[in-house]
């Protein structure tokens, strides 16, 4: 008989975490589950302690090379034969209830995909410092059915808001498999808002439980040099996929949400691709893109207080955590080379 949750996790060199990912995965009051880890061609002894559980839910396969988040996951997914499947990155976890809780509810709704309130804690730290919805401004006090556009209108490249993109949703596979669902392998970073969209846009029937069951683990480290360009042309490229969709042709208020969506993306991406050169010595690029961009000093202007305040606190205060940026411009770079 098929179990009732597969967890899928990919582990690219995470040797620190991914025993305590497992673990709490294994250690689910809801026990009826089977645990497929997919290393994502690890350098160091992630599969080794992969391998050093006994259990016999738990499944290792092995990347030999580095393929990326999304073909680690979409590996998995192939391989997953529970109900429900629910995602767990290598360096986060599950509160042990988790999965009873939401495979409850999912019932109790009807659900296609159902997700919790998430806890953001710093690596170290003996307690989450806030969760998703803390962060969103949202008041959300009892379960809520997302709708496509309040989806997309909430999670705003750089901007405040909810960012259900960050969250971690069980999916009915039967309705992944239907559609014929899977993660984009092109997209190493955000994938999960884009494989959300593809369930919502099938219209799957998503549903947020307020409380927190998912550890959501933040590894600082200084931003300043590394790139948001991939992500930022990745995210391009699929706003402009649904936004060639008919069903969003259809759906003004859909339509106009990505175009936002999309607008912000390439206002980011044209900034970056100026300060990155920069940062780089790269200066004829840099002016090259200015000359592509003349707004660009108006765009650095209007964000000068920020990058003045965050340099104080990291060279002056010695605030090692001043670059982490909430929370969907923080790049975990999790299971990604």
């Amino acid at each position: 008989m098929n179990p009732k949750v597969s967890v899928i996790i990919p582990a690219y060199n995470t040797e620190t975490y991914i025993g305590k990912a497992i673990e709490s995965a294994l250690k689910q009051t809801l026990t009826d589950i089977e645990v497929i880890m997919v290393d994502d061609g690890s350098s160091d002894k992630t599969v080794e302690v992969a391998k050093s559980f006994t259990d016999q839910r738990l499944k290792v396969i092995v990347n030999q090379q580095n393929l990326g988040a999304a073909t680690a996951r979409n590996r998995a997914l192939r391989a997953a034969r529970g109900e429900w499947i629910a995602v767990l990155d290598s360096d986060d976890w599950y509160a042990p209830e988790r999965l009873e809780k939401l495979v409850s509810l999912a019932n109790k709704t009807n659900a296609d995909m159902i997700a919790d309130d998430i806890f953001f804690i710093k690596d170290g730290a003996t307690s989450p410092w806030s969760t998703l919805i803390q962060e969103g401004g949202e008041l959300i006090d009892k379960i809520l059915q997302i709708d496509i556009v309040y989806f997309v209108e909430t999670d705003i490249f750089g901007k405040a808001g909810l960012h259900l993109g960050l969250s971690k949703p069980l999916f009915k596979r039967e309705f992944l498999v239907k559609h014929g669902i899977e993660y984009d392998d092109e997209i190493r970073m955000g994938q999960d808002f884009w494989i959300d969209m593809k369930c919502l846009i099938k219209g799957a029937r998503f549903f947020i439980e307020p409380k927190p069951y998912y550890f959501y683990r933040s590894r600082p480290g200084s931003l300043v040099y590394q790139s948001k360009l991939p992500r930022l042309n990745q995210s391009c490229k699929a706003a402009k996929y649904f936004m060639q969709q008919d069903v969003v042709k259809k759906n003004p208020a859909l339509m106009r949400a990505l175009s936002y969506n999309l607008s912000v993306f390439q206002k980011n991406l044209a900034y970056f691709q100026v300060v990155e050169p920069i940062k780089q010595g790269k200066l004829l690029t840099a002016f090259t893109e200015i000359r592509k961009n003349p707004a660009f000093f108006y765009d650095f202007l209007s964000r000068l207080p920020g990058i003045v305040e965050r340099r104080i606190k990291y060279y002056v205060m010695n605030n090692k955590s001043s670059f982490d940026m909430y929370p969907n411009q923080q790049i975990k770079q999790k299971n990604t080379s």
